[in-house]
């Protein structure tokens, strides 16, 4: 905490940088606020008629806590830790799609709220494989999700536990969390905790991808997360000669990278490497204050994919990019559209866990996506179809080149409703 209000002091002492102080102190506000739910839900409460049950496997750098229903803490820990965790969702007549309806007070009523079922500690490699193979679906692909800066262990699991529910997605979903403090305040210690971590989250990757059980395996990261993430995949790159052939997708949302670093990781990978997906927004508060507190350097979630130098260094690596500037977030900071947005929880359950392309035959997904957002009914192909891909704003190296045709052949005046529509 110290470390940062040192450089809030500093900042305040510049000319010019008041709106930096601003936007540190907005964001602390907004996150000390979130914090005034009950603590200690991982309690088991129970579940109710009608509710869903997620199963879910949780893997952590985390040290142990004392404190009932919080199992682990922010501090650090030599050891690997296995846990499985089944959480209740509510009915969905009680629910809103992408949020977490977390207890107002314990215990928890799973008629309208997030429940913890059962908390199963897990001793080594032998429970691990038999969690796997009770959760393992015919598809035969493993989720693994790392979360995000300034979370709880708790705030994790039930984020995790929301977005395999409403995904619909087909897999047996595995979360990886590391030390957190959950503390605006803690920001330099939270990314050195995924620094910590990347070589736990590399060899649980190795782990999962030795498997003869598991067919195919999807990494999806939030934020900070990507970073361990990406780190990882270098090292097993590095380490092994190549990625594990079974990896074969990475979804990154809103991912808190240096852009310039991103590209050095991404070489380093080698051209084998997995698919990888972007989802980005530029009105992302939380990253826009990431990026003045590191060097003014653009974070990878915050890139405008159409324009240059971006654009064609994307197309060269054939990267995917989801823009959700558009789109309305469901949190202050437009941070985890993501996750809240049932239209991209959905795509997610569809196409993006289930390793499929976003695009279907010669039409980019994405001007479908928005035109059912927005209930329009044009011919895709006409202005109108171009003007209303928002919410949601697909860029494979497939809509690209039709994305560009359809601008080229309909003129300037069309292109001119692209720009201002898609405008933050």
């Amino acid at each position: 905490m110290g470390v940062l209000l040192l450089r809030l002091f500093s900042l305040a002492g510049r000319p010019g940088q008041i709106s930096r102080v601003a936007s540190i102190l907005f964001l602390a506000s907004f996150l000390a606020a979130c914090a005034s739910r009950p603590v200690g839900v991982l309690v088991p409460s129970g579940t109710a008629g009608g509710a869903s049950e997620v199963d879910l496997l949780v893997a952590t750098t985390r040290a142990p806590s004392t404190e009932p229903g919080v199992l682990f803490s922010g501090e650090r820990s030599d050891e690997l830790s296995l846990t499985e965790i089944v959480v209740s969702i509510p009915p969905g007549k009680n629910r809103e799609v992408g949020q977490v309806q977390w207890p107002k007070k314990l215990p928890a009523n799973p008629e309208r709220e997030f429940s913890t079922v059962s908390v199963t500690p897990l001793k080594g490699k032998d429970d691990a494989q038999s969690w796997l193979k009770g959760n393992l679906p015919k598809s035969r692909r493993v989720l693994i999700f790392v979360h995000g800066f300034n979370n709880r262990y708790e705030d994790a699991v039930y984020r995790y536990a929301q977005i395999v529910h409403d995904s619909g997605t087909d897999v047996a979903p595995v979360i990886f969390t590391w030390p957190s403090r959950a503390s605006v305040f803690d920001y330099n210690y939270d990314k050195e905790s995924t620094n910590y971590s990347r070589d736990a989250l590399e060899d649980l990757l190795r782990r999962a991808s030795r498997d003869p059980k598991v067919g195919e395996i999807t990494v999806m990261a939030h934020s900070m997360g990507s970073w361990v993430t990406v780190e990882a995949l270098r090292q097993m790159a590095i380490r092994d000669g190549r990625i594990a052939p079974k990896i074969t997708d990475v979804i990154l949302a809103s991912p808190d990278l240096d852009v310039d670093v991103f590209g050095k990781q991404i070489q380093a990978m080698g051209k084998a490497r997995p698919k990888f997906t972007l989802f980005v927004s530029r009105d992302d508060r939380a990253l826009n204050l990431s990026r003045r507190i590191s060097g003014n350097i653009d974070r990878l979630g915050q890139i405008d994919p159409t324009v240059e130098p971006y654009r064609t260094q994307l197309e060269q690596a054939g990267i995917t990019v989801l823009d959700l500037t558009a789109l309305k977030g469901g949190d202050k900071l437009n941070h985890g559209k993501f996750a809240e947005s049932p239209e991209v929880v959905q795509l997610l359950g569809n196409r993006l866990i289930a390793g499929q392309t976003v695009t279907d035959s010669d039409v980019g997904l994405g001007e479908r996506v928005g035109a059912v957002a927005l209930g329009t009914a044009q011919t895709v192909g006409s202005a109108a179809s171009i003007a209303v891909s928002t919410p949601i704003m697909i860029f494979d190296p497939r809509t690209r080149a039709n994305y560009g045709n359809q601008v080229r052949r309909l003129g300037q005046s069309v292109e001119n409703t692209v720009g201002s529509t898609v405008a933050p």
